[in-house]
């Protein structure tokens, strides 16, 4: 099923834009002043939803929540920085979502996660299944998700590891260029056809194809 009117183009607490794919529905929300995209994941067959980032007003949340199949069965947060977990424990108990998280970042969310992950694990929202990656440089323990779409391309959930333009933040203690380059470069530029579709933690989507002519560009800045 082809999709020709998403953009990912979406404004801080407004509306949400829409995916439709064969088997999966995508839709993008940005909930903060940071532009913090959250994402919500639906199965066609099923109804199972997963959420990515409860980052911030949980009101919105749950209003994403509801334009899909109205229930929430999983709640991804890609890494434990704080504006990705504003609205996290609220909306966990108003669904009752089962929730994950990278193993590494595991221990500093203000809630504990059901399922902590790890590189090769793979998350099932109905009959529809996402490959985990761990994409250490942004955090100790980021994630990223991907769908490889049976009937198109591939998505891929980055979170705050890559961006149009480059990857994420590494400029602070604890952080790694050399380590999420490195992450990114194997597990997404070597794996992934330029039709993948990027979607990051903040701002516009990317594909791959747009961002791989610049690899060598980052890795020479060093950011």
């Amino acid at each position: 099923m082809a999709d020709m009117t998403y953009t990912g183009d979406v404004e801080g607490d407004g509306p949400s834009d829409v995916r439709e794919l064969t088997h999966l529905i995508i839709r993008k929300a940005s909930v903060s002043a940071m532009n913090n995209n959250t994402y919500l994941l639906t199965c066609r067959a099923t109804g199972d939803q997963l959420l990515i980032d409860a980052a911030d007003n949980a009101p919105r949340c749950l209003e994403l929540i509801a334009e899909g199949s109205g229930r929430l069965d999983h709640l991804l947060t890609s890494h434990r920085h704080w504006d990705h977990t504003r609205a996290l424990v609220e909306v966990v108990a108003a669904t009752g979502a089962r929730t994950y998280a990278g193993d590494l970042d595991a221990d500093a969310l203000p809630l504990a996660p059901d399922v902590r992950l790890r590189t090769g694990d793979t998350i099932s929202v109905g009959a529809v299944a996402l490959e985990v990656m761990q994409l250490t440089g942004h955090t100790e323990g980021s994630v990223a998700l991907a769908y490889r779409d049976p009937a198109g391309h591939a998505h891929i959930f980055t979170g705050d590891c890559l961006f149009p333009g480059g990857v994420g933040a590494t400029s602070f203690e604890g952080q790694n260029f050399d380590t999420l380059y490195a992450g990114v470069v194997e597990q997404i530029f070597d794996r992934f056809d330029d039709d993948t579709w990027i979607y990051p933690g903040h701002g516009g989507d990317t594909t791959v194809g747009a961002e791989r002519p610049h690899l060598q560009e980052w890795r020479a800045r060093g950011w």
